[in-house]
């Protein structure tokens, strides 16, 4: 059979990139072609995204892709992070650069937004948690800085989407970063513009929602040029939310869908189950949890935790110093720096952008009356076995409110590489954890395309060329009565925090 190349997009918080996946009828190897850094830039004094210079980088690895891989390639799609937007002109041009969701334009929404509708009636029509930095409290806080963007906007796409309107032209929003917006009916699977216009938000800019494995159209002619993208290369809608793409590429074992978790580990880490329905029960609202759409209409019921955004700081500041900046090393150090010194709740408002992230750190151990880290090594542990204690807490009220019994949890994405913490999350949960791939995200971006063409057929058998593609190693519980115990002082200060 010839070869059949897929072209996956990807955008994260660090970094973009360009991969190729080329499917041999079982499995699908990953090449990268290209990877540029991202990150928010500041612009008077606001966190926004350069996205022309993201799109710049994007088309020259397409150019990459098409010199190397010539007429082998068969489609394209693209998936980022969620919650975040743009806004375009009647001509489709930007109106403005894309906010940053870690700008403070939206600070104090969440509890402002109470004199006019209920959070209770908010998660019924969204089943999405609570947290500033979603899209609806965004344009919340854009209506109060600034409301003349939103007025004179005729179209809103999710950042994923606009990239699919530069490959081939289509103005439509894909269902699984839809859903993260906080304004999405998930029943009735329909953006909740009752409560848009119930919070004075404009609602006639909103796109057609199409559902992963969407074709969406050939690449233009004008991209085809500038790049030698071959004329017969469509582009598909993956799950474009990063997590939705990762939960699709999960190396699942046939039948296990019900008693396997996941973690999504990269920036932000994001720990769930897959569910065929949405979770909207009085006990997900009050723990504050998520309904997050995947593919087939599935619903990923999940918890938004903080990350290794606190490494990824930490690391940053350490470079100011002229200290440590290499990842292993930093983990190493962590490894030989004592057990359990110091603990933090890594979803505290004070980690959220912090001026320095070893100072918000050590402020809150002091708060909570524990010896503030001092090394490096001091600083990353205490990130990395609040990281593991958090997971296990959730991992808790996840069963409690979905009546199932989790045995094992797969942890995917570029988190999934950090042996240390694999282990620590394994020991903290005292359940097996199966780490890899670290490029879930693509990989089942990849695998998605590459079903809407018809080389895959059900979930299963997506699953299981996910299995064919991935090296995934095991992580087993041990030293279960110090984390037993450290759990119970780390819930401690979760509630002595609230």
């Amino acid at each position: 059979m010839k070869e059949q190349c897929y072209l996956g997009i990807d955008f994260g918080a660090e970094s973009g990139r360009v991969m190729a996946g080329r499917w041999d009828g079982r499995a699908m190897r990953l090449e990268e072609i290209h990877r540029f850094p991202n990150g928010a830039v500041e612009v008077d004094g606001t966190l926004r995204w350069d996205i022309r210079r993201l799109w710049m980088e994007t088309e020259r690895g397409l150019g990459m892709a098409a010199s190397k891989l010539a007429d082998a390639i068969v489609s394209i799609g693209a998936d980022t992070w969620a919650l975040d937007y743009v806004l375009l002109d009647a001509q489709g041009e930007l109106l403005e650069q894309p906010w940053h969701y870690r700008d403070a334009r939206s600070r104090g929404m969440v509890e402002k937004v109470k004199s006019r509708v209920s959070h209770e009636r908010i998660f019924a029509e969204s089943g999405v948690q609570f947290m500033e930095v979603n899209t609806l409290f965004q344009l919340l806080g854009a209506m109060e800085r600034d409301p003349r963007p939103l007025q004179q906007a005729s179209r809103f796409l999710m950042i994923p989407d606009y990239v699919h309107l530069q490959l081939c032209g289509a103005q439509v929003s894909e269902f699984s970063n839809a859903t993260t917006t906080q304004f999405f009916h998930p029943v009735r699977k329909s953006w909740s513009t009752d409560l848009l216009q119930a919070l004075g938000l404009p609602t006639r800019f909103l796109p057609e929602v199409v559902m992963p494995g969407t074709k969406l159209g050939p690449v233009l002619p004008e991209l085809r040029q500038r790049t030698g993208i071959g004329p017969n290369v469509e582009v598909i809608a993956p799950a474009t939310h990063d997590t939705g793409s990762a939960v699709a590429g999960l190396p699942l074992a046939a039948g296990s869908a019900g008693t396997a978790a996941y973690l999504s580990s990269g920036t932000w880490s994001l720990l769930g189950v897959e569910l065929p329905e949405p979770n909207l029960s009085a006990e997900a609202f009050a723990g504050n949890f998520t309904n997050e759409g995947g593919i087939d209409g599935t619903y990923r019921f999940l918890k938004n935790i903080m990350g290794l955004w606190l490494v990824q700081q930490c690391r940053v500041a350490f470079a100011k110093r002229g200290g440590e900046t290499d990842y292993g090393a930093l983990v190493r150090a962590a490894e030989g720096a004592p057990a359990f010194r110091s603990l933090i709740d890594p979803d505290d408002a004070c980690f959220l952008n912090p001026p320095e992230m070893p100072e918000a750190i050590a402020s809150f151990c002091r708060e909570t009356n524990q010896p503030a880290p001092s090394t490096e090594g001091e600083f990353v542990r205490c990130a990395l076995e609040s990281l593991a204690l958090k997971y296990a807490f959730v991992l808790e009220r996840l069963e409690q409110i979905t009546g199932l019994a989790i045995s094992v949890l797969h942890i995917v994405g570029g988190g999934s590489r950090n042996r240390l913490l694999n282990q620590f999350t394994a020991d903290a949960c005292g359940i097996p954890v199966l780490a890899g791939p670290a490029e879930g995200t693509v990989l089942g971006n990849l695998l998605v395309q590459a079903r809407t063409r018809g080389e895959i057929g059900s979930l299963d058998e997506l699953h299981a060329a996910a299995r064919a593609s991935s090296e995934v190693e095991q992580f087993l519980p041990s030293a279960r009565e110090a984390w037993v115990a450290d759990a119970e002082r780390f819930r401690s200060i979760l509630q002595a925090r609230r």
